[in-house]
């Protein structure tokens, strides 16, 4: 691609961003931000500090006057005694990764960003810093539908890495670039979002990034956004007809652009190896790794399983927006963020190929349908984890049992374990990791497997295609995707989504007793459901029945007979049969997750 100038770049940002901006069809009022940064930093890859200036034009699209500002400075976690660090020391389960590494950070390992200049519309503005937020008054007030423009210069240092980003990361990559810069804070219709950085989770605004990056030149850089000066560069991204430029130092200037996107991320290491594949529709795909024999097979082999992802992904869910995606060798496990990845590179094929489809699929439910992860970690990581596991199922590994049976076990634990919290908890404030990683991850996914058996699997699915169609460079809340859910499949859910995400009300039914051709079934959980029931006769005909629930005023499709509905106030509920009955089961799809299944089957004796 070409290099364009940043008033071009603003005039394409309002080009393919205005429809971000306007009212959704099932929100009328809904409105968002919209920042641009133009950025520039300068590396020192022996100290791993960097000096950067940021000029940023942001719009204010709220009905409200602001007259502050917030910004996240996330290399502040990374010093002992931050909330990060008196978190992980004090959670009952701490990250492994984590424990108390932060407190024994020393002086040149620790992270920071300090602002050293900061102006609106050219005039210097009063701030303060709490940790990873930075508070700033005004001059000026924005008012409604207006812009303004802030410049910033500040230095910073890179941590060493301990979650997500820093340096020289346990596979020996020198820069894992996340959170690297001064990130406005997100304001809508709740108010201003100033988490402060637990570890967890993110929530940014919409706009464009246009960034140049000063680095020595023998380090190759990936991440967000298009190379704009490829002939300069090499490393790979260069057009082969033409000559490789090298300017003189020892540094190389990387300029890329970013449209339509809520975060910038990038990754930087000497020994970078770079590959590029392409998908059907044109996609490009460029892979980062290490050079190293003893993984460079399986990096190779993974490629393939990438573009099989990203097809896969474009025809389930709909289509990939950008030009390109980047798989990287960074971090420490895997991570999503803008048209990039950063994941682990050690491990088996395995191992490589399933973080690399869970974040790819990110691409999809966070990045593209940008819900707050704080607040609705299950929309993003459940939604994820269950494509995920749909498409390794498709192009990977096939399932030969239940495909889910790992997800639901793992929850049935937690619940034994009386360990379960509320899906609606704050992803910082779970009172242990297992609660939010199980909850999020696996009772997230379980949500929309368990849909699939509330209103039928082509739905479901099809639930899934609208609600990216719709929401997409948006940030849905999960009233939303409910919304789109009950106008796919004429059902209503509220009962769904409060007693699934709201509670933690288990599902138990059971079959209690069969006698002359009658069945009589049981809630015993709190949270109730519609019912499948397979019946096997003596004659060994079998028999499906349903039966609706009466909060859904409505019936998925079916082929089942249909019974009258069961009310939630009802515990039981009885019906007769027309033949003997050998067996009956309740539910043998295995969806609907039943904390005890012992009690779902009758046998004859």
């Amino acid at each position: 691609m070409k290099s364009k100038s940043f008033s071009f770049f603003l005039i394409s940002f309002l080009f393919l961003s205005s429809y971000s901006q306007t009212a959704n069809k099932n929100r009328p009022a809904y409105w968002q931000q919209k920042a641009a940064y133009k950025m520039e930093i300068d590396m020192d890859v022996k100290t791993y500090q960097y000096t950067g200036k940021q000029y940023l034009i942001y719009t204010n699209n709220s009905p409200d006057v602001l007259d502050k500002v917030y910004f996240h400075l996330y290399n502040n976690a990374f010093q002992p005694n931050s909330e990060m660090d008196i978190r992980s020391r004090t959670i009952e389960d701490p990250d492994r990764r984590v424990k108390d590494r932060i407190f024994h950070l020393k002086p040149h390992e620790i992270g920071y960003t300090n602002i050293k200049l900061l102006k609106q519309n050219g005039i210097s503005l009063n701030y303060k810093g709490q940790g990873t937020i930075l508070e700033v008054i005004l001059n000026t007030p924005i008012n409604p539908n207006t812009e303004t423009v802030f410049e910033l210069e500040f230095e910073a240092q890179v941590p060493l890495q301990i979650r997500r980003s820093g340096r020289n990361n346990r596979e020996g990559i020198a820069l894992s670039m996340a959170q690297w810069y001064p990130k406005m804070a997100e304001y809508d219709e709740e108010g201003w979002h100033t988490d402060p950085y637990i570890a967890r989770e993110f929530y940014g605004v919409w706009g464009n990034f246009d960034v140049t990056i000063n680095i020595d030149k023998k380090y190759t850089v990936g991440g967000t956004g298009y190379l704009q000066n490829p002939q300069e560069i090499g490393h790979g991204y260069e057009d082969k007809s033409k000559p490789v430029l090298h300017p003189k130092g020892n540094k190389l200037k990387w300029h890329f652009i970013a449209p339509n996107v809520h975060d910038f991320t990038w990754a930087a290491d000497p020994d970078y190896v770079h590959d590029i594949q392409k998908t059907n529709n044109g996609t490009t795909l460029h892979f980062l790794y290490k050079n190293k024999s003893e993984i460079k097979d399986s990096w190779k082999t993974l490629q393939q399983y990438a573009v099989k992802s990203m097809e896969y992904f474009n025809k389930t869910v709909g289509e990939y927006p950008y030009e390109q995606y980047s798989i990287i060798q960074g971090g420490d496990g895997g991570m999503e963020y803008g048209m990039c990845t950063l994941i682990s590179g050690n491990s088996s094929l395995d191992g490589l190929v399933g973080v690399m489809i869970h974040e790819m699929a990110h691409s999809w439910f966070q990045f593209v349908l940008a819900n707050n992860e704080l607040k609705y970690s299950w929309m993003d990581e459940g939604f994820t984890s269950f494509i995920e596991t749909l498409a390794s199922h498709k192009i990977y590994k096939p399932v030969d049992n239940f495909i889910f049976e790992r997800e639901y076990e793992t929850y049935y634990r937690l619940v034994d374990l009386g360990k379960e919290e509320a899906l609606s908890t704050h992803a910082d404030h779970f009172h242990t990791n297992a609660a939010f990683t199980v909850g999020s991850y696996y009772k997230g996914l379980i949500f929309l497997s368990q849909l699939g058996y509330v209103i039928g699997q082509d739905n479901l699915m099809k639930t899934l295609q609208v609600y990216y169609d719709e929401w997409k460079f948006k940030h849905p809340n999960p009233n939303d995707f409910k919304r789109v859910a009950e106008k796919v499949s004429q059902i209503q859910l509220d009962w769904y989504l409060q007693e699934w995400i709201q509670t933690t009300n288990t599902i138990d039914y059971a079959v209690v007793e069969v006698h002359n051709n009658q069945i009589n079934l049981k809630r015993i959980g709190k949270m109730p459901m519609p019912i499948d029931l397979k019946v096997v006769y003596e004659d060994n005909t079998i028999e499906y029945f349903y039966i609706p629930l009466s909060s859904m005023r409505g019936k998925k499709q079916t082929t089942a007979t249909l019974l009258s509905d069961w009310t939630w106030a009802h515990p039981t509920y009885t019906f007769k049969t027309t033949k003997t009955i050998k067996s009956v089961e309740i539910d043998n799809s295995l969806l609907m997750a039943d904390i005890d299944r012992s009690n779902n089957f009758y046998q004859k004796n």
